[in-house]
Parts: C-alpha cells; sequence; structure tokens
C-alpha cells in the first residue's frame, strides 16, 4: 500500500498534496499556462519550496478503500480554473515542444489515453503514465522550460519526479485558484 507523510494508507479517492521528497529544487503541484495558452491548464510545479501547490483528487476506479502501488488511477486538482471544464483530471499530451507535457483534460486533441499509477522508487514514491495502448509506463518528471516554468512531462531525461502525499484537510481543498500555483 502507498502511504502518505504521516504513515497512513492513502484513501482511494482521497485528496493530496503532491511534494518532491527532495528540497530545494521546488515544491507542489499546481497549474499555470504555458505555450500559447489563455488558461493555466499546465501542471507544472511551483519553483517555491514551501509552496504545497493545489490538492490533487487521486483514485482509482476499483472499490477498494486504499491506494496500492500499481494500481490505475486518476488524478484531478479539486480547485478548477474557471476557462476549464470540471473536473480538473490530468491527461498527458503528446507532439508538444517538451514531448509529452501533463495537461487538464479536454483542450487538446492528441491528448493520450491511459491511466496514472504511484511506484516505489528506492524508499520513496514516483508518478508513471501507462497509455493504453502501450506495455511501459513512463516517468512523470519536470522539464524546466524558457520561461522558468518547472513542467510536468513524461520520459523527462533528468529521471522521475520523486514525490510523497500530504494529505489535504478540508479547509485546504476549499482553496481560490490563482492563475498559477
Amino acid at each position: 500500500f502507498v502511504v502518505d507523510t504521516e504513515e497512513n494508507l492513502m484513501q482511494n479517492g482521497g485528496s493530496y498534496y503532491i511534494l518532491p521528497v527532495i528540497r530545494g529544487k521546488g515544491g507542489g503541484l499546481g497549474l499555470d499556462k504555458t505555450g500559447n495558452e489563455t488558461c493555466p491548464i499546465s501542471v507544472v510545479q511551483s519553483p517555491f519550496d514551501t509552496e504545497h501547490g493545489l490538492p490533487v483528487r487521486i483514485a482509482s476506479p476499483y472499490l477498494i478503500l486504499n491506494i496500492y502501488e500499481g494500481l490505475p488511477l486518476s488524478l484531478a486538482f479539486t480547485a478548477v480554473p474557471t476557462c476549464a471544464e470540471t473536473p480538473s483530471q490530468w491527461t498527458v499530451v503528446e507532439d508538444l515542444p517538451t514531448g509529452k507535457s501533463l495537461k487538464l483534460s479536454g483542450f487538446y486533441d492528441n491528448a493520450m489515453s491511459g491511466w496514472f499509477n504511484i511506484q516505489k522508487y528506492a524508499n520513496d514514491y514516483k508518478l508513471t503514465f501507462c497509455p493504453r495502448d502501450s506495455d511501459t509506463c513512463g516517468d512523470v518528471g519536470v522539464n524546466v522550460d524558457e520561461n522558468g516554468v518547472r513542467q510536468m512531462v513524461v520520459d523527462e531525461a533528468n529521471g522521475p519526479l520523486l514525490v510523497m502525499f500530504k494529505k489535504a484537510t478540508e479547509s485546504s481543498t476549499n482553496i481560490k485558484l490563482r492563475g498559477a500555483i
């Protein structure tokens, strides 16, 4: 089973901050505009270590109580920008300048069909994306673009972003969404 920062089993459908294990290279995950986007629909890492980002609902289609490694998952921010559809489900879009970028669903025709999962990586966790038409899952990592935006991508040459999951409280899931994280 996957555990959160308090060593509690992660709940199916629970809301968590996805935070980097290694400090000094950015904070939690959120949304920002990249490229020609007019709406903040790109999944990005905060440049600030102290920011938790936005809570993410982590859910499996299976009717089970807890999340375990390798389980097919959908990931969605609990806060949605006014220019986006609800829910703010994550997808992977290919053939962008950054390769395969994580975005909110419903905006790109070249979104890949598949699911995310959590894998153990040494003593930490990493996120992977598994395309429906492939036997291979790709690691989710960070690509810093020319504007310094820390975009989340699949198959980043720098390796996976090692993450931990901090349970989001009820009050933290009702935060207002800014243009960026």
